[in-house]
């Protein structure tokens, strides 16, 4: 049995924030292939299903960011698993917009839910890292992560959640770097392994940022306005419209 735990804050004011990309992409882990409804237990929502012929347990933990290790810890007891059968998604700010990486232990890189995950379920289990960018200063980072996504955001948002869900199998497989590999093609306008053609800068001897070649990047031609997954981000980010 594998617990693939997402991260973020309940609640519906902070559904769109960057801090619950962990949260929407076990949504659409849940939605893509067809999981059980979800149900409270372990202080989390919870659904089951089936990946690669084994059993996945889905949790977004409900006691907020800060104490999510308490309902991972909890579910991992009650099914006497070790921290190998652990994979946690989760928000980082140190990778570009719509970058995946995945690691097995490490720190917590300042993170206050990996933080309570490491004190709760131990070091050494599987994180899956979703890029949201740095906003440039750290006086900036709190509204940035505590902020929703702006609309323009879902031109690289909804194909790496679509891409992450697609793939999560791979996770199951313990195939880390396959997973990286097929989430990072899938978000490519191609969809090859073929070098990305360079955009120019606006201004001669002027490099773009990291945040804005990382969007040029994840960008697809005519993302589809309808379906689940346009359904579900425009209730995120329908709302409000924040940078």
């Amino acid at each position: 049995m594998l617990i693939i735990a997402g991260l973020g804050n309940p609640g519906a004011k902070y559904a769109g924030h960057r801090h619950n990309i962990g949260f929407m992409a076990v949504d659409e882990i849940v939605r893509r292939h067809g999981f059980s409804a979800w149900r409270k237990k372990f202080k989390a929502d919870i659904s089951e299903g089936l990946l690669e012929g084994e059993t996945v347990l889905i949790m977004k933990p409900q006691t907020y960011m800060n104490e999510s290790g308490r309902a991972v810890g909890e579910a991992m007891r009650f099914y006497n698993i070790g921290p190998e059968d652990l994979v946690v998604l989760y928000d980082e700010l140190d990778l570009v917009p719509g970058k995946v990486r995945v690691k097995t232990g490490g720190g917590a890189g300042g993170h206050n839910g990996i933080r309570s995950i490491d004190a709760h379920c131990g070091k050494d289990y599987r994180r899956v890292r979703l890029g949201i960018g740095h906003p440039g200063s750290k006086d900036r980072v709190t509204g940035h992560v505590l902020g929703d996504f702006a609309k323009a955001d879902r031109e690289w948002l909804e194909p790496l959640l679509d891409e992450v869900a697609r793939s999560a199998g791979l996770l199951v497989k313990g195939d880390d770097a396959g997973f990286m590999n097929k989430v990072a093609l899938g978000m490519r306008p191609d969809g090859n392994d073929s070098p990305m053609p360079k955009t120019p800068s606006k201004a001669p001897g002027k490099k773009q940022s990291h945040i804005h070649q990382a969007r040029t990047a994840a960008r697809k031609p005519a993302l589809s306005k309808t379906g689940p997954m346009a359904d579900m981000l425009n209730r995120l980010l329908g709302k409000k419209d924040k940078d």
